[in-house]
């Protein structure tokens, strides 16, 4: 890969963004490429937003994907999505869950997905949450879902493999076979 892929993941506390980061930064890194990421957390022991760069390449000197550079966005909710498509490039794919967090003053659901397509940008809208708690009784793990769609679709330049073997080194071994299951779930979909 020549250019640096950038990648913003974006959420609501409590929803395992961090998890994710650590999931990707560590397959990129099994792929041999150069990462460097940021957290940037908000109020996210409250529901608030929550917000992480990735960026990897042959060489990255810093972690922040600057406005309209992002490749891809991936939303863990739709209104957190929808916030962070004002800062997609004319290239930006939006992959996102289709859930929505409880808050009150909230758009809704509809409205947010019509400002979502009117974006005007390719969009994935999966439904990761309502996957995992339907067939695997745990929708935090959608996360892995997502990965495992991003991975299968092309949205991220790494390869299956390389997510096994970054959930092998990063989940605990009591939840390794559950996050798996997600990844591979996401994968087939």
């Amino acid at each position: 890969m020549e250019k640096t892929f950038n990648l913003i993941l974006t959420g609501v506390g409590g929803q395992g963004i961090i998890t994710l980061l650590q999931v990707i930064d560590e397959s990129a890194f099994v792929e041999g490429y150069d990462v460097k990421s940021s957290e940037l957390h908000g109020l996210s022991q409250r529901g608030g937003s929550v917000e992480a760069h990735v960026r990897f390449g042959k060489k990255v000197d810093s972690p922040m994907v600057s406005n309209g550079s992002a490749d891809l966005i991936l939303g863990l909710e739709v209104l957190e999505g929808l916030r962070e498509s004002a800062k997609a490039g004319r290239q930006t794919k939006l992959l996102i869950n289709d859930y929505t967090f409880p808050l009150i003053g909230a758009p809704s659901r509809e409205e947010i997905l019509k400002k979502l397509k009117e974006t005007k940008k390719e969009l994935f809208l999966v439904p990761a949450s309502v996957e995992c708690k339907d067939k695997l009784q745990n929708e935090i793990v959608c996360t892995m879902y997502l990965i495992g769609y991003a991975v299968a679709k092309k949205l991220m330049p790494i390869k299956k493999e390389s997510v096994l073997k970054a959930l092998n080194s990063i989940i605990p071994q009591k939840y390794l076979e559950l996050n798996i299951k997600a990844f591979e779930l996401g994968y087939g979909n």
